[in-house]
């Protein structure tokens, strides 16, 4: 059984933090679960484009407020809390927020250590470290 809280992992290599994004990772590929498990905060009035070509990664957003564009197919949805967004097809999309969000964020396969956003090519961070 694993037990953690996002306090523990403040400060430490589980708390990646860049530009104006921070991601708690409170499971990683190490853990051997089959999946990592995020927290990310993301600040007010910015925009992110992300692209994860070798994950399949599900968003739900807990708090905050903004706009999702799937820039593979030109469509745009709203985001607010409550909403989740499945990318399973690799889809290129940006993020822009209006207030901060924090967003609660499952990758499979999982991440193993620092994320890079945009995977063209081979991705380093999916092959589980020898324990």
């Amino acid at each position: 059984m694993i037990v953690r809280t996002t306090a523990e992992i403040t400060g430490t290599d589980r708390d990646v933090a860049q530009e104006r994004w921070r991601s708690k990772r409170i499971v990683l590929g190490g853990d051997r679960v089959g999946f990592s498990f995020h927290e990310t905060t993301i600040e007010a009035g910015t925009v992110h484009e992300f692209h994860y070509q070798n994950h399949v990664e599900a968003v739900w957003l807990v708090e905050g407020e903004g706009t999702l564009y799937d820039l593979t197919n030109e469509k745009t949805y709203d985001l607010a809390p409550g909403t989740m967004y499945l990318l399973n097809g690799h889809e290129r999309h940006r993020v822009e927020t209006r207030t901060q969000m924090r967003m609660l964020c499952v990758f499979n396969p999982p991440v193993t250590g620092q994320e890079v956003h945009d995977e063209n090519g081979v991705y380093p961070l999916v092959a589980v470290p020898d324990l």
